[in-house]
């Protein structure tokens, strides 16, 4: 005997939802196959989930918009900031700088590494350290390292620390939506739940072909089972 199945994807919630509010549009109340009650929480609900369920969608589209630029603007901070220490590096091993000069960047003066710059906390730490230290050593009189300038190295950082900050408000956001879409989901399968279950009810002294045929104008979805599916796809045999 076929058997019925929620939807489990929001298109096919959508088109459920949808598919009953037509029957309840059309049919006059006293030949509906399922209550008024859950026809007005039906027109109240399906509106709210749409809009919910296309909200995320732009949310989602919006976050793989704008992972190829993010990552270009790290890639450029951190390219930059690498490039302003191994520059100043550079100068230490020509004896152009003493090697005190790393102190300003909370860098050790006994070596001339260059620190991780892998992850997104790691480039705004150091950052932070370089830009901050360079315009403490310009102020006490130290000569400005070029190519890059630390002018070039901040603005680099800036967009890095705006496109950062913009890339955690748009997850934040995107997080609560489908925290709150979670919500409507359980919410749109109770309401489908107990539609095809009136539905059902209603029409359960029907024989059994015309009452899935007729469920089915309401939504349901029936399925066959393995043995059943094996029986409708063998070929019928001639008498």
């Amino acid at each position: 005997m076929p058997y019925r199945r929620l939807p489990n994807t929001d298109s096919a919630r959508i088109r459920a939802l949808r598919t009953a509010l037509i029957m309840g549009n059309e049919i006059p109340p006293h030949k509906l196959a399922f209550s008024q009650k859950l026809l007005m929480r039906l027109q109240k609900f399906l509106p709210e989930f749409e809009n919910a369920i296309k909200l995320q969608r732009q949310y989602y589209t919006a976050q793989v918009r704008k992972v190829k630029n993010y990552c270009e603007i790290v890639r450029k901070a951190r390219i930059y900031t690498s490039h302003f220490i191994r520059v100043m590096n550079m100068a230490i091993f020509r004896g152009d700088l003493p090697a005190e000069t790393r102190a300003f960047y909370g860098l050790p003066t006994n070596e001339l590494t260059v620190p991780m710059l892998n992850t997104e906390s790691e480039i705004v730490n150091w950052g932070k350290r370089i830009i901050e230290g360079e315009t403490l050593r310009i102020k006490k009189g130290g000569t400005p390292i070029t190519n890059p300038t630390i002018a070039v190295v901040k603005v680099r950082y800036e967009q890095f620390i705006e496109a950062l900050n913009a890339k955690k408000a748009l997850n934040e956001k995107a997080t609560l939506i489908s925290e709150k879409n979670n919500e409507l989901r359980k919410e749109a399968d109770e309401i489908i739940q107990n539609i095809w279950n009136e539905v059902e009810k209603y029409f359960s002294s029907l024989p059994a072909g015309m009452r899935r045929e007729k469920c089915e104008e309401y939504g349901l979805i029936y399925y066959l089972r393995k043995g059943e599916l094996a029986e409708s796809n063998s070929p019928v045999e001639n008498g």
